[in-house]
Parts: structure tokens; C-alpha cells; sequence
């Protein structure tokens, strides 16, 4: 019992950190992380998802506390918030039997980039922006982070089991 116990405050506590840490390196670049043009570095943390669950939860909390300072408010907090609890599942759904790491780290960076509609979606709705334009914008940045996070992610998983 003990040993659950332990195993639980592990757990939340990893979500926490993680959480925190999306929270952080957001406001640390805010200049770049909200708007028709970004470039979120914290989402470089997305591959988490594909290692382990819990990380599905952190990242959610993290974009959640995040989005609570974008310019476009309470739908930012919302759908931004939805849209990585839905990009991360599916990640960690579609990586699920894969054993390549770099698979893995492949697939997260296609479904997280594509899904960046969403936010161009949002960005159309609420700040006008030109839906096509905003993707190419959103999607390249997201991209971009997403490379320099499966690097830094990939040379921390050797090191570190991510899976545990």
C-alpha cells in the first residue's frame, strides 16, 4: 500500500513539474507564444505524451494555466486547452505499439502540426486573422518546436526512462 502511495505523489508531482515547466518557458517567450505568428517552444514538451499519459494531463494543465494570459482570453483557455488534450491522446494513442523512439517522436510532430487548425481556427474566429495564412504561420512554428523538442526530449529519454 505503501508503494502506491509513493508511486501516486510521484506521479502528480511529475505532472506538476511538467505542467509548470510548459507554464514557464510560455511566459518566459510570451512575445512569441500567443498570436497569428508563433513560435511556443513549451510545446516541444508535447512528446511527453508519447511515453507516458500522465504527461497528457500535465501538458493540458500547463496550456490551460498558460492560455489563461492570451490576448484572446476565455477561448484560448478553452479551445486551446481541448485542443491539446485531443493532439497529445491522439500522439499517445497512434505511438501506443510503436517501440522506435524516433517513431514515436516523428509521429507526435505530424499529428501535433497538423492539428495546429485548430488554432488557426481560433485565431480566425476570435482575432480575424486569415484562417490559410495563420495555419502556414502557426503550423511552421509549431513545427519548429517541435524538432528542438524531440531532439532535447530523445537525448533526455536516453538518459531518463520517460516511461515510468
Amino acid at each position: 500500500m505503501a508503494d502506491n502511495n509513493r508511486k501516486r505523489v510521484q506521479s502528480t508531482a511529475l505532472i506538476g513539474i511538467v505542467a509548470a515547466l510548459y507554464v514557464t518557458m510560455t511566459l518566459l517567450f510570451a512575445p512569441f507564444a500567443y498570436g497569428p505568428v508563433q513560435l511556443r517552444m513549451s510545446e516541444g514538451l508535447n512528446h511527453l505524451a508519447v511515453f507516458n499519459r500522465r504527461y497528457i494531463w500535465a501538458l493540458t494543465l500547463g496550456v490551460l494555466i498558460a492560455n489563461l494570459f492570451s490576448p484572446l482570453g476565455i477561448v484560448d483557455v478553452i479551445f486551446g486547452t481541448l485542443g491539446t488534450l485531443i493532439m497529445t491522446s491522439i500522439s499517445a494513442f497512434l505511438t501506443r505499439h510503436v517501440t522506435s523512439i524516433v517513431k514515436r517522436l516523428v509521429i507526435s510532430t505530424v499529428v501535433d502540426t497538423i492539428m495546429m487548425w485548430s488554432v488557426a481556427l481560433e485565431l480566425f474566429f476570435v482575432a480575424h486573422a486569415p484562417f490559410w495564412v495563420t495555419y502556414g504561420w502557426v503550423a511552421i512554428g509549431e513545427c519548429l518546436s517541435l524538432i528542438v523538442g524531440a531532439v532535447l526530449i530523445y537525448l533526455l529519454h536516453k538518459r531518463i526512462d520517460l516511461g515510468r
